[in-house]
């Protein structure tokens, strides 16, 4: 393999293509390490110059796939994150899930009275008589990034909250503004959200404790992980608030309203399954 070859990101910048990035993303899935190098030996000598990030992956995919379905499920955890689209209200709901498992009461889409205008909040969590909001910043497209204007409007809207709300009697304090992002914070997002104390969340942000660890640490996989359904029932399951792997162990009976028939949907189940308990 040529030791220069570049490929092309999402967002359209040339990078040198790294064994290592592309190792670390197929051991998260959880293939033992005799197939990570069958793999990696495969996709390397399917590389030309100027191939996408895209192709990489949809071949890795495909080779994942072909051994393991669970294998491939956690490999598209990013991707599904972006199938939680287009309104971004599942992902709001995601978030919130996310809360809840961290010792959280979550509410979604709460309104909340500033100081000088009244706000709709995307997740108002509780814990510990303190409270907090967080505002959910949700891309259907790769390589779109949250720049700093976005923690810059938050930030405002958590001072307008928090002045009214500390000018009356509440049983908790609100203390923290969080912002929680499916991309990821340009330097300067990240930079001003450390001076003015804002919690920033992103698919790798705060470095191992990002949005990809805690799903993994709490196996709260979205149901668009699966490789098995098809687009149109993912849809349908979201639009039904079921947006966990989890939530449809629990409600399989969707399943049946989809159509779906006795053999399929316990081929289904079976992928799912191992993700919960990981």
């Amino acid at each position: 393999m040529d030791p220069n070859i570049e490929i092309i990101k999402t967002s359209g910048e040339k990078v040198k293509f790294s064994i290592e990035k592309l190792r670390t993303s197929l051991s998260h899935s959880g293939a033992d390490n005799e197939l990570v190098n069958q793999i990696i030996n495969k996709v390397r000598d399917e590389l030309y110059q100027g191939i996408s990030t895209k192709e990489i992956y949809n071949r890795a995919f495909a080779l994942l796939k072909k051994k393991k379905t669970y294998f491939a499920s956690k490999y598209k955890l990013k991707k599904a994150i972006y199938e939680l689209g287009p309104t971004g209200f599942p992902f709001e709901k995601f978030v919130a899930t996310i809360f809840t498992y961290s010792g959280y009461r979550a509410e979604v889409g709460k309104i909340l009275q500033g100081h000088c205008v009244t706000h709709e909040i995307d997740v108002v969590a509780y814990k510990n008589e303190e409270t907090t909001i967080v505002e959910c910043k949700f891309h259907n497209e790769e390589g779109r990034n949250c720049n700093v204007k976005i923690p810059l409007y938050i930030a405002s809207r958590f001072k307008d909250v928090k002045q009214y709300w500390d000018s009356k009697p509440h049983k908790s304090n609100l203390n923290e503004g969080w912002v929680v992002t499916n991309t990821r914070f340009t330097e300067d997002a990240i930079q001003y959200g450390k001076c003015i104390g804002l919690k920033l969340l992103s698919w790798d942000y705060p470095k191992e404790d990002g949005l990809k660890n805690k799903i993994d640490r709490l196996g709260l996989y979205p149901i668009t992980v699966s490789t098995l359904l098809t687009n149109r029932e993912k849809q349908f399951l979201l639009s039904r608030d079921v947006v966990l792997c989890r939530d449809l162990i629990g409600d399989a009976f969707y399943l049946d309203h989809l159509g779906i028939s006795e053999v399929r949907k316990e081929k289904i189940l079976n992928e799912i399954k191992p993700l919960c308990d990981s």
